[in-house]
């Protein structure tokens, strides 16, 4: 029985492109009324020019496309979009890699920054045995708030997460595979790393992190 961890990003990695943005236009599209409350939101885009903070940002858009929806009815569009999305938005070559982990025993673990109003039912749909995601908060009467309960799984937090993984559950092995500059720090705690369509310029941090041999460059293109 193998004891390796495959760990995955989605956006960009798995998926072809970036996943929240479909998600929340696509809800939009379905309750199109809700359109007329993104003015109000008009000013968070603005305060992270100053703060840099992800997590808000990311709570604010969400909060003003979604704020206030039942449970019932996000989990009947998350269900909907997942369908949609697999296997048409992701990359054959991610699928290839999955299977193959798999295969050989490893346990799979999927990390990305997206949201767990979806992100959970594309790890169960891809067979991953864990998931970490940034989560939202819900309120107490089961309608959705939207800003964020935890930080957004990105970077440091996403190292932290999966560093958090390895201290409890020792593995032989290690595999990451990322396709942005944050996820090289989460990378740096694999025994092998991946980088997934990153820029091979030598300047770019991605590319020295190639050019020193920390990660292996892959290429990845055709659609599922």
């Amino acid at each position: 029985m193998s004891s390796a961890l495959a760990v995955f990003d989605l956006d960009g990695t798995i998926t072809r492109r970036d996943t929240l943005a479909p998600f929340l236009f696509g809800y939009l599209k379905r309750h199109p009324w809700r359109v007329v409350r993104l003015p109000f939101w008009a000013l968070a885009p603005v305060k992270f020019l100053f703060d840099r903070d992800r997590t808000a940002i990311k709570g604010a858009v969400i909060r003003a496309a979604m704020g206030g929806a039942q449970r019932e009815g996000v989990d009947q569009w998350a269900e909907q979009f997942v369908k949609q999305l697999i296997p048409h938005a992701l990359f054959a070559e991610a699928l290839s890699a999955i299977r193959e982990h798999r295969e050989r025993g490893d346990r799979l673990l999927l990390m990305s920054a997206s949201t767990d109003l979806y992100v959970p039912r594309i790890a169960k749909a891809l067979g991953f045995d864990q998931v970490i995601c940034s989560e939202v908060r819900w309120l107490p009467d089961g309608r959705l708030d939207g800003r964020l309960a935890t930080l957004n799984c990105q970077g440091e937090e996403k190292r932290r997460c999966l560093a958090a993984v390895l201290a409890r559950d020792r593995f032989d092995r290690v595999y990451a595979y990322g396709n942005a500059g944050s996820d090289l720090l989460h990378m740096t705690l694999a025994h092998e790393a991946f980088l997934v369509n990153g820029p091979a310029h030598p300047k770019h941090p991605m590319g020295a992190a190639q050019t020193l041999g920390r990660v292996r460059a892959l290429r990845w293109q055709q659609s599922a």
